[in-house]
């Protein structure tokens, strides 16, 4: 992850980091969940683990570690399984990279009414203007968000678009499994 640009928080870098991380396994990857630690914290409360990410050597940074969690389970709807999250306190944040299909805001128009979800699935992934899209949301407990969309014609880490409002209802969902 050593290629991922400086960054304005460390919020913003730890997405970076991820979005770098994901993109070097190639697009058409499953979903992925990040819990987000203090990497301060993780150096001091567990050495050992610090150690194997390789972490024990940055005792002057500080910052936030992405720890990839275990693969989401297939054919369950994502927000079903976000909210069946809960994260022990240790955890300040979390980030998910998902991959979907993106139509420009000119091709709303032409969205056909009453179609289901799964046929209106289809009309998008056959509309000659849809681009592939990854896109990296996280999410702090104090409220903080940002997120990183990479289209896979621009597949170049100097392309990735970042923001905290790129993906709202993303960003709400993560939000969401650090509530009581």
């Amino acid at each position: 992850m050593s290629n991922t640009p400086m960054a304005a928080s460390p919020l913003t870098q730890a997405v970076l980091e991820i979005d770098e991380y994901v993109s070097g396994l190639g697009w058409d990857q499953p979903a992925r969940l990040f819990a987000l630690v203090d990497t301060a914290r993780l150096r001091d409360q567990e050495p050992a683990l610090a150690a194997q990410l390789g972490l024990e050597d940055e005792s002057g940074t500080t910052g936030l570690t992405p720890i990839e969690q275990d693969e989401l389970p297939a054919g369950k709807p994502l927000d079903e399984f976000l909210g069946t999250i809960a994260w022990p306190d240790a955890v300040v944040g979390c980030a998910l990279t998902v991959e979907r299909l993106m139509l420009p805001p000119s091709a709303e128009g032409s969205v056909p009414e009453g179609l289901s979800e799964k046929k209106l699935a289809k009309w998008v992934a056959e509309h000659p203007e849809r681009q592939e899209v990854r896109m990296t949301v996280a999410v702090l407990r104090d409220g903080a968000r940002e997120s990183a969309l990479r289209l896979r014609e621009k597949d170049s880490s100097t392309e990735v678009l970042t923001g905290p409002d790129l993906v709202p209802g993303l960003a709400q969902a993560l939000s969401a499994t650090f509530e009581d």
